[in-house]
């Protein structure tokens, strides 16, 4: 079977989990922004971890199915319907050969998730078929989704009896217009002052009009850095480092003004400072965030980001479980 694009909406791209371990070569991750959705949105229709789907961001596509399929919408509140009649989001759901899956207005988060059984079927480039567009590589053509676009779905059997699987309410996240983000403080802190550091966490920033899979860019401060004679190769800027690599979630000032968190698609490495990174389970409520939208960030140690971790796991593990 086949999924048709009538309309493409702002930013669709088929992503899967990312193609980890090509750092070397300079290949970012690329993959869900919003890990939790995503794998949701897989385990509802009884696809394995890593089947890739489609991540819509701000404003939805027009999707015609050629065969009957199950399916299942995650993430932001971006209603879904099915020929114009409202269905149901963190709930798995059937649609008919020739219907039409359209999505209403963002209420609330900024990245909806569509999931069909049997995943999206397009060529694996470096052990992933996420979409890496700076480059064109991978995902459908290299590049985001465009009318007439045709994507083949997997094999999947009958699946029936997965409709009307849903999410518990209580597991469901909720989308804010402020978010509190934790960060780990480093690698380059030390280069800020510490008058710099305080108005860095007690700052409420707001998301630029310039976030996109690539980096979030806030507004609404200042910050300076510690004068120094700059070491060779590090270039002029106070905010310049002799270069080193970017871990996803690495928090970089350019300048002193407008940091810049580094997202999936962003590169690999460079010479700006960073002076923290968000933790890995934060990314997926920092990728619900959009355009004016606020952030707080909060310093927290290494064990608290660690236990973060292994509780959004074992959330995770318990949605599978009760959905299998």
């Amino acid at each position: 079977m086949a999924i048709r694009v009538l309309q493409p909406g702002l930013l669709t791209t088929v992503q899967d989990t990312g193609r980890f371990g090509e750092y070397d070569i300079g290949m970012p991750p690329s993959g869900a922004m919003d890990v939790f959705s995503y794998q949701v949105a897989n385990y509802l229709v009884g696809n394995e971890e890593g089947a890739a789907g489609l991540e819509i961001t701000y404003f939805g596509p027009q999707l015609e199915f050629t065969e009957a399929a199950v399916v299942a919408v995650t993430g932001a509140e971006m209603p879904p319907k099915v020929n114009g009649e409202s269905v149901p989001t963190w709930e798995a759901f059937r649609v008919e050969e020739g219907d039409v899956l359209s999505f209403d207005y963002l209420r609330s988060g900024a990245r909806s998730y569509l999931a069909v059984a049997g995943g999206i079927e397009v060529p694996v480039f470096l052990h992933s078929r996420s979409t890496y567009t700076l480059i064109g590589l991978g995902g459908h053509e290299g590049r985001k989704l465009q009318q007439d676009d045709e994507l083949r779905v997997g094999e999947a059997g009958d699946g029936s009896g997965r409709v009307g699987m849903a999410v518990a309410r209580e597991q469901i996240p909720s989308y804010p217009a402020e978010a509190e983000i934790r960060v780990i403080i480093g690698l380059a802190s030390y280069r800020l002052t510490e008058e710099s550091m305080r108005t860095f966490l007690d700052t409420t920033w707001t998301v630029t009009p310039d976030a996109d899979r690539v980096g979030y860019r806030y507004r609404g401060g200042e910050l300076q850095f510690v004068e120094r004679e700059q070491p060779a190769g590090a270039g002029s800027d106070q905010a310049n480092v002799v270069d080193f690599g970017y871990p996803v979630g690495s928090i970089q000032v350019p300048g002193g003004v407008e940091p810049i968190v580094l997202m999936n698609d962003a590169v690999t490495g460079g010479g700006y400072a960073t002076i923290g990174t968000v933790i890995s389970v934060d990314r997926d409520k920092l990728a619900q965030t959009g355009t004016n939208h606020k952030t707080r960030f909060r310093s927290v140690d290494l064990a608290e980001a660690l236990q973060a971790r292994k509780e959004r796991r074992q959330k995770m593990a318990e949605i599978r479980q009760a959905l299998s």
